[in-house]
């Protein structure tokens, strides 16, 4: 989603950035192409990916060059206006999907290309396309290290989004899976010349830290997420980074943390230079849905009360957009704590109250009722989930519970999701795609988490069965791919290795979903059974890929040392003596119904937030 209007303002003139810019408002001030002519547009050229790969890159353009993802995950410069190739980094395996991040000197002599890979940040020249090995330690930074957690008791700590370069930082979120002890999701800066760590914000607060008294004493040892897996936004006139907050895991029974949990599901404004917290609001307290916020952050200035105002708009997975003043936090229009339903469910206290703005409308239908199923079911369908939706409690904030099924709209994938947002800035409208995807979800007691093994015919089995529910209908009961749907997974892991994998499996990849419902022992044995071929050595490498045609200057990563796997943790700190997790979400996370409702399914909301009004929607 994005925007171009004519414009006298300085900014948006290329798109260097994640998101367009800085502020990640998909905002471009074109005076060539305005909405009067956008249809005369014609192809200037066409550059062939080389693979069937359903690419989710953002491509960025600096001084004419495109970097674009192609060519089965390599890194690719282009010349944006004939589409010549002017080199190729090939076979990135393991690189984030979602795009890369860009950094230049200021005489604009030396230019880096950041990237995540697997669990390491790594840098390449933006003029040679080559690893630059003086970054880091020999050429990474380790993303495992500086959480303030042992790095062998948890799999992912890599950014899914490739965060936001200011000055000479690169701010980092992190996707550390979705699990009962999951790593921790805290916040880090580093230096772009030496991958030095500047500083970390602990999402989970530490002892001494501000919102510490929001969880139990030991939670910072145990609970996971609570991480920015969506797009950061950047205020860089003022240096004030803004991040869209995750829910801390496990995401659907909280035993394990009563309290509000700061600072889950927040709002967080921190200084970019020293990852000092300014201000927060928390728009989901003690989440047990899965109500992370991860669309972009939206900076606009606006008309409100007689004055300008430069504020922040952020839109979340259950339908709501806040407003704030962006500098102080405070919102512009009331939001209200009212009372929602307690929970029935052995410890879980469900927190009494939730905020609900008072101004600004939402954005999504927020309840399911029998008249809003598909009319477009056959007579059967409708009557089988009209039966289901009447026996379902229903409503926002209506805690789960292993005695009733609860039906939600929206669920956990929104709403508004990651890439969902965008913005005219200097005139205060505000862009939401919206999701219309219902949800059921109920809860069953939770089994101990299997210790690691080798490829035991035990793991292969439960990996058949696991790929015939979750994988087969896309790519086939032979793994060769079904056209149109999915790849083929024959000889996978000559092309991808298993840290890749868990990535891809975790967050999804083009057009494919993600499947954060599955364990980490559960991806591994999926790809045990996909992978018989395999030489089983430290991060399942099999056979090295081929070289893609043209002028190729690098293969591969840095080379990476790796460390010990260790054993994860499955369990508590044998000092932890309170509630523990003991239920966990039976319905797929509530991804199996994606056409319940009655249509459209989709809109595009535009916000007048000079006013706090819908201006338009369409489908």
């Amino acid at each position: 989603m994005w925007g171009c209007q004519s414009g006298t303002q300085t900014k948006y003139k290329e798109w260097n950035d994640y998101g367009g810019g800085p502020d990640h408002s998909k905002y471009v001030d074109f005076k060539q192409i305005t909405k009067e002519n956008v249809n005369q547009l014609e192809l200037a050229f066409f550059y062939p990916t080389d693979d069937n790969v359903g690419y989710k890159f953002n491509p960025i353009i600096v001084d004419g060059i495109m970097y674009v993802l192609a060519k089965n995950n390599s890194l690719v410069a282009i010349d944006a206006t004939s589409g010549k190739e002017l080199w190729i980094h090939a076979n990135l395996r393991g690189i984030i999907q979602r795009g890369v991040n860009f950094w230049q000197s200021k005489d604009k002599k030396e230019k880096r290309l950041l990237i995540c890979l697997n669990n390491t940040l790594q840098a390449i020249d933006a003029n040679t396309g080559k690893s630059i090995t003086t970054f880091g330690t020999n050429g990474y930074v380790d993303l495992k290290q500086g959480l303030d957690r042992d790095p062998s008791t948890f799999g992912r700590a890599t950014s899914t989004t490739p965060g936001k370069v200011f000055e000479d930082l690169i701010i980092l979120g992190s996707a550390p899976g979705e699990n009962l002890f999951s790593g921790p999701g805290h916040l880090r800066a580093y230096h772009v010349i030496t991958g030095e760590l500047v500083w970390v914000f602990h999402t989970i607060p530490h002892p001494g830290e501000y919102g510490y008294d929001t969880w139990p004493e030991e939670a910072y040892k145990y609970v996971g997420g609570t991480n920015t897996w969506g797009e950061i936004s950047v205020d860089d006139d003022r240096g004030i980074a803004y991040f869209p907050i995750g829910s801390p895991t496990y995401d659907y029974d909280g035993a394990d943390r009563p309290g509000s949990n700061l600072f889950g599901n927040c709002i967080l404004a921190l200084d970019a230079r020293t990852g000092k917290r300014l201000w927060h609001f928390q728009t989901v307290h003690h989440d047990i849905w899965d109500y992370d916020l991860t669309a972009a952050p939206q900076l606009i200035t606006v008309n409100h009360d007689g004055k300008k105002i430069d504020a922040v708009a952020v839109a979340s997975k259950h339908g709501f957009l806040f407003v704030f003043d962006r500098v102080t936090g405070e919102p512009l229009w009331p939001i209200e704590e009212r009372p929602v339903p307690a929970s029935d469910m052995p410890n879980e206290r469900a927190w009494p109250t939730q905020p609900f703005p008072t101004v600004v409308p939402p954005f999504n239908r927020q309840i399911v009722t029998v008249d809003d199923i598909n009319p477009y079911f056959s007579p059967e369908e409708k009557e089988k989930w009209t039966t289901r939706v009447a026996a379902a409690k229903n409503g926002l904030f209506q805690p789960l519970s292993d005695n009733y099924e609860v039906v939600t709209n929206p669920g956990a994938v929104g709403g508004a999701n990651y890439g969902n947002t965008a913005a005219d800035p200097k005139n205060g409208i505000v862009y939401v795609q919206t999701q219309e995807l219902a949800d059921f979800y109920s809860l069953k007691k939770r089994e101990p988490t299997p210790q690691r093994g080798g490829n035991s015919p035990q793991m292969l089995a439960r990996g058949k069965a696991l790929y015939t529910q979750n994988c087969q209908t896309c790519h086939g009961e032979d793994r060769a791919g079904i056209n149109g749907l999915g790849a083929t997974l024959v000889n996978l892991s000559a092309r991808v290795n298993a840290e890749a994998f868990k990535a891809v499996m975790a967050v999804g990849k083009g057009r494919m979903p993600g499947f954060p419902h599955l364990t980490e022992t559960e991806v591994s044995d999926i790809y045990a059974y996909l992978t018989p071929e395999a030489q089983r050595g430290p991060g399942g490498r099999g056979g090295e890929p081929e070289l893609p045609e043209g002028p190729v200057v690098a293969s591969g990563g840095v080379p990476i040392e790796s460390p010990p796997i260790g054993a994860r943790m499955t369990d508590y700190p044998i000092e932890y003596t309170g509630p523990k997790v003991e239920y966990v979400e039976t319905n797929n996370w509530g991804l199996g119904v994606p056409n319940l409702l009655t249509p459209p399914w989709s809109l595009i909301v535009a916000y007048d937030l000079n006013e706090g009004k819908i201006k338009w929607k369409i489908p």
